[in-house]
């Protein structure tokens, strides 16, 4: 590291006032209750734990993160696989259980080479294996015995599932799999985990059962030789290179010739072949075999509100101490302005506060439907054969807890990931030209978040799922056979109202608003029913129409759960009178500012009037700008993320920004250790190194 600047450098302070006298200013301006909202949002459990871990993952020096951006990715592949081994030490060491693990991993602040393993290899072992498989796998997965990865997409294929190309041919004769990668475009590619460190992948393939396709089925198939690490015969694997982000993580392709697998290692609990016989049997409902990817998009619908947090978190601390530019209508001489107070800095980030509040509830509601689900699929592999065949789309509307799910689940994950995606880009510009350093923390974070937008469903291929759903649902209202779960209700109450119109007052009354995003859904559902069955138009055409739909529907089942978590009695008894009605101005500002964004389609459906989308634009939502601004700052404050795990010179906790930034760069960026060789006539580009050798 660079020697420590001279004396009268390390005298310099910024001009005043100071950071931490601003942040101080903005706390004492508001009245809200950080620590109760706090464990209204995490819990108080949650909040011991973290510190708990913090308290024994910072001395650790694997954990050291001054280096972190000055690092080569081989490099940092390598340091993140020693933090992942120790993590799982520290985890045995201190009994931590699968809460404990992933809320350290988080504070870590970057993926690691375990991080599919413990995630979806051990979800699917857990969720579509059998007891018998249990044994064979799980226990030894659990206890990294094993180390595995969940390996569907491929080189060609990616959301469409069905048209992997990997086969999984049964033989009668030995009673084995015969496993197969026919073309390049075979290759499994992008798989987590894969690429150097996984022994053993959960396998998304065909199944081929006397010359008859039956769809993607799981099975377990081994890669490495356990003792070696190197790949077993016909097995093909490796890393696919540098990525925009995440390069902490083996991303990894893999391929086989031929690969023999004995019977027990298809995943059998919701669908498996006699042995005897070689009949197929049918799994209850066909989409169980999509349960891992069900529980993924669940679980990153809950993680988007967290993943946005930090970006609000950064943005709104450093534009609190920011200062630029004098206030115009300011008397005397004022000095320079606080960021914050610019209407168009706080247009762009309080939103994105009301947001993350959005969606973090939204998710805690979605995580609870999940686990509803999962007792439904527990009974429903004692229920009647289903003679439909395997896929994720073949839902029929009046099995309504699974069919809600799967809709929810993608409809969500498109919208909580883009807003979280695109949001955390608007943080970083809304800091200025220091944004754009890696010491503010947002633009490695963006880019290890970003190809969420893409995995585990395309965000907008996954419009088609949610749009196919409200169809079958709408089909079902109009013959009479629908069902009683929240999408007929809506559906039903449009049909039932739309010949005498809307009239939501959603200005005044936060229920019509609710009821206003509800029926904007309803009607674009309808529409696109009559463009599809009346019209007879193509599904190609109407691929629009369904982005849109799917977008107008998530964002309602948004703004439910918004609305019901803060008009909840556990939220009114859990805050103080003040901090609820702030929490009631966010719901109406996610509300009233997503509603203005899609004024079009709220005018035409007749849910609101032109008056009503002005009045929006140019009072309520500057007026609930006036009355969030004082908390901002105790609003992030409350969402308790540490500056260990923010990472960020721009959104420390103490608002000390100029001097951490200034310290990183002088102190802890190893080119200042260089000294370079400028002139053009000298080879050496160094002058503290010697040239290398060209032999």
């Amino acid at each position: 590291m660079p020697p420590p600047p001279p004396a009268w450098v390390q005298a310099l302070k910024p001009s005043g006032p100071q950071g931490s006298e601003l942040l101080a200013n903005e706390r004492a301006q508001s009245n809200v209750n950080v620590e109760k909202l706090s464990e209204l949002l995490h819990t108080k459990h949650a909040l011991e734990r973290q510190k708990s871990l913090l308290e024994i993952l910072q001395p650790e020096k694997v954990f050291d993160k001054s280096e972190n951006h000055s690092l080569g990715r081989v490099e940092r592949l390598q340091r993140s696989l020693a933090k992942a081994k120790r993590l799982q030490q520290l985890a045995v060491q201190h009994e931590w259980d699968t809460e404990e693990l992933i809320a350290a991993n988080d504070l870590i602040g970057e993926p690691t080479p375990y991080a599919l393993h413990a995630t979806m290899f051990l979800v699917t072992l857990r969720d579509q294996g059998t007891s018998e498989q249990h044994s064979l796998f799980l226990e030894r997965a659990t206890s990294y015995q094993i180390i595995g990865c969940y390996a569907q997409t491929e080189l060609g294929h990616g959301s469409n599932v069905r048209g992997l190309e990997t086969t999984a041919t049964w033989n009668p004769q030995d009673k084995t799999f015969i496993i197969n990668s026919p073309t390049l475009t075979a290759s499994k590619w992008w798989i987590g985990s894969l690429g150097r460190t996984a022994n053993h992948a959960v396998v998304m393939a065909q199944l081929i059962i006397a010359g008859k396709n039956y769809g993607p089925h799981p099975f377990v198939v081994q890669i490495r030789d356990l003792k070696t690490h190197e790949p077993l015969e016909n097995v093909y694997v490796g890393d696919i290179g540098p990525k925009f982000g995440y390069n902490t993580m083996d991303n990894g392709f893999l391929l086989f010739n031929n690969v023999k697998i004995p019977h027990i290692n298809m995943l059998a609990r919701f669908s498996r072949i006699d042995k005897d016989t070689s009949k197929y049997i049918r799994p209850a409902m066909p989409s169980l075999i999509y349960g891992t990817l069900t529980w993924v998009r669940s679980s990153i619908v809950l993680q988007s509100g967290g993943v946005l947090a930090r970006g609000v978190t950064i943005a709104t601390r450093y534009c609190a101490v920011r200062r630029q530019f004098q206030d115009r209508d300011a008397e005397g001489k004022s000095g320079e302005n606080q960021v914050l107070n610019y209407k168009t800095v706080q247009v762009r980030l309080l939103p994105l506060l009301a947001s993350m509040y959005a969606l973090h509830f939204t998710g805690l509601g979605m995580m609870q439907l999940y686990q509803e689900n999962q007792k439904s699929m527990k009974d429903a592999t004692s229920t009647a054969e289903n003679s439909r065949g395997p896929g994720p789309e073949q839902l029929r509307a009046g099995a309504d807890l699974l069919a809600d799910l799967h809709a929810t689940s993608c409809g969500l994950k498109a919208l909580g990931s883009t807003t979280a995606g695109e949001g955390l880009e608007v943080c970083r510009r809304a800091c200025g030209g220091h944004g754009y350093s890696s010491y503010s923390g947002i633009g490695p974070f963006y880019a290890d978040y970003l190809p969420t937008l893409t995995w585990e469903g395309d965000n907008v291929m996954l419009s088609q799922q949610v749009s196919r759903y409200l169809l079958k649902s709408a089909r079902a209202m109009l013959s009479g056979k629908g069902s009683q779960n929240d999408t007929s209700r809506i559906l039903q109450n449009y049909l039932d109202r739309r010949d005498q119109g809307a009239s939501f007052d959603v200005l005044g009354n936060d229920a019509d608003i609710v009821a206003a995003f509800a029926w904007r859904t309803a009607h674009l559902t309808f529409e696109a029913l009559k463009n599809r069955d009346v019209e007879k138009r193509s599904w190609n055409s109407l691929l629009i129409d369904f982005w849109r739909l799917s977008t107008a529907h998530s964002q309602y089942l948004v703004v439910k759960n918004f609305y019901d978590a803060v008009f909840s009695p556990r939220l009114s008894s859990a805050l103080d009178p003040e901090t609820t009605t702030i929490m009631h101005s966010l719901f109406r500002l996610y509300s009233l500012h997503t509603l203005e964004a899609q004024a079009a389609e709220f005018f035409s459906s007749g849910a609101v009037t032109v008056r009503q989308i002005t009045l929006t634009r140019t009072k309520a939502v500057v007026k609930l700008l006036d009355e969030i601004r004082p908390h901002a700052v105790r609003l992030v404050d409350a969402w308790a993320i540490p500056d260990w795990q923010l990472d960020s010179s721009l959104g420390r906790y103490d608002g000390e920004v100029y001097p951490d930034l200034f310290r990183r760069a002088s102190q802890e960026n190893p080119v200042n250790d260089l000294v370079f060789d400028p002139y053009p006539w000298n080879s050496a580009t160094l002058k503290n190194q010697p040239p290398k050798s060209k032999l």
